[in-house]
């Protein structure tokens, strides 16, 4: 039972690391360009464009918090 639990905290560990927000974010994108493509969407777009702004909200996240501990 350990080495079952050891492997879902991997995988946890693994696809979440430090922020779940970039997670969910990734696989809303995943799920909406597979919707998209589903419907004869050109939808390859989508994907380096969620990236982007993903890594942009992460950053301003992370910088306010920095800013905030410092004074």
């Amino acid at each position: 039972m350990k080495a079952i639990r050891n492997f879902g905290m991997f995988w946890y560990d693994f696809v979440v690391g430090d922020d779940i927000t970039i997670a969910i974010g990734v696989v809303i994108a995943l799920a909406v360009t597979a919707l998209l493509a589903h419907n004869h969407v050109t939808a390859w777009w989508l994907l380096p464009i969620a990236t982007v702004l993903l890594l942009v909200a992460s950053l301003v996240r992370v910088a306010r918090k920095a800013n905030n501990r410092r004074g």
